[in-house]
């Protein structure tokens, strides 16, 4: 097993003493460095290029989000998991926007808290139920706020769906973070037809949701 390398980024010692004594012995996992405010997270991010930062929301000087999109720009190999104990829309929207791999709230079990980690930091993505709903709940009113999906090169894979040269601009607009409003204004198309293609499209390819979609796109290389 490859060990993970984490950074822990939160200015509350305490919190950051009880994730390293519960981190201390996960095999395959260890806590490298820490920080206590958003520009030291940079600093130590940058001297020791960890494999996952666990970062909190609420930080001085930077605060978690303004830390995330940093290192999606500057350091995109180092994953991000938000831990946090808000739940509220505008931080979930804003911190998957900002380029978070994943997004935990601080009351989660132990066990999630050591699946999140993993799955972070192995490519995927990992957001808890509650902040599904909330990812979800932007998809279906035309809000998106979840990044494509990305994983390591992978072979060419032909289009099983058959998309049309429609439906691929659509697709790519709506993994680009586009709402339907400005899906139609690129377009040049009504709202009401924007929210047509979209709705087909998610049929044609059977996903329930944007995660879903982002998934089925970067698995068959549709864009």
């Amino acid at each position: 097993m490859n060990m993970i390398n984490v950074v822990l980024a939160d200015d509350h010692v305490l919190v950051r003493d009880g994730i390293k004594a519960l981190l201390e012995d996960q095999e395959g996992i260890r806590v490298i460095d820490e920080a206590s405010n958003g520009a030291e997270a940079l600093e130590v991010i940058k001297r020791n290029k960890p494999h996952l930062l666990i970062v909190d929301i609420r930080m001085p000087e930077l605060n978690g989000i303004e830390v995330v999109a940093e290192i999606s720009k500057n350091h995109p190999h180092v994953r991000t998991l938000v831990l946090s104990m808000h739940d509220s829309e505008e931080y979930v929207v804003k911190a998957i926007q900002a380029g978070a791999d994943g997004y935990l709230l601080k009351g989660a079990s132990k066990e999630e808290f050591l699946k999140a980690i993993h799955k972070v930091a192995s490519g995927g993505k990992y957001f808890t139920g509650d902040v599904s709903a909330i990812i979800m709940n932007n998809f279906v009113n035309g809000n998106t706020a979840t990044p494509s999906i990305n994983t390591p090169e992978t072979k060419q894979i032909e289009d099983p769906f058959n998309l049309t040269k429609r439906e691929k601009q659509i697709l790519n607009l709506v993994l680009q973070l586009k709402n339907n409003k400005d899906i139609a204004d690129e377009l040049q198309i009504s709202k009401r037809t924007a929210e047509v293609h979209r709705f087909n499209l998610m049929k044609k390819l059977n996903v329930k949701n944007l995660m879903e979609l982002s998934n089925k796109a970067n698995e068959y290389q549709l864009i």
